[in-house]
């Protein structure tokens, strides 16, 4: 799925390029810092700003996350600090970038699978509500499927929304709700799948904190976290 350039001057191997781009990924070292094993450190940014303008990245994803096991799904949010170096730009309130107790923070909102695999992804400002993207992410619920989520997504049209996809929404009830919501302890405990999704993807220290300026570098950087969790899977049952 990686573009191809057939004609003119011979290009540096992409599997070394990756090797370079996994690198980064997981020691969230400058793109300077690169070792010289891997190549000129300039092709492998070059290489990863390119693919990411072109949909590389989101592609890989979408193919690897058709496999999912749609019976069970699970969202939730995790917040990533920012570095200064990536808030240093202006008017970033347009690049996911918010101000919370914390500081500058982004945040992630996933959409996994019931072994924790990504399904959908998205950032937003690290301030902005949990259901923000709500909507968004659940657009492909599956009929006769399940979504599992914290107190924070206990909101009627989230519940609407799963009814008319044919979904169960087993979302414990917030504690100002009136009227009775039927929901099961037992099989709330699976949720603990999508917090291990965001303890695997922020062992790589550029998931972990967020280096990058833009918001769809960043966003990238998350997708290749997701892309090695999906590849670990296919190769453990190849």
């Amino acid at each position: 799925m990686l573009p191809n350039k057939p004609r003119g001057v011979p290009r540096v191997n992409d599997r070394g390029v990756l090797h370079g781009i996994f690198w980064v990924l997981r020691s969230g070292a400058p793109w300077r810092d690169l070792p010289d094993h891997f190549g000129p450190y300039t092709t492998c940014c070059n290489r990863f700003v390119r693919w990411q303008r072109a949909g590389v990245w989101g592609r890989i994803i979408d193919a690897l996350a058709a496999a999912h096991d749609a019976a069970v799904q699970m969202i939730d949010t995790s917040i990533a600090r920012v570095h200064q170096h990536g808030a240093c730009i202006t008017r970033n309130q347009r690049q996911s970038i918010g101000r919370s107790r914390g500081g500058l923070t982004s945040k992630i909102h996933a959409v996994v699978d019931s072994n924790g695999l990504p399904v959908r992804l998205a950032l937003s400002s690290g301030e902005a509500h949990d259901v923000r993207l709500a909507g968004k992410l659940l657009s492909r619920l599956k009929s006769g499927s399940m979504l599992l989520a914290d107190r924070g997504y206990d909101a009627d049209w989230i519940r609407e929304l799963a009814m008319k996809k044919g979904a169960w929404a087993n979302i414990p009830p917030k504690s100002n709700r009136s009227d009775p919501i039927c929901f099961s302890p037992y099989v709330y405990r699976a949720r603990n799948h999508v917090e291990r999704f965001f303890n695997r993807i922020k062992q790589c220290r550029r998931v972990a904190t967020r280096y990058d300026r833009l918001e769809a570098n960043y966003l990238a950087f998350v997708q290749l976290a997701s892309i090695r969790l999906w590849r670990r899977l296919n190769e453990s049952t190849s």
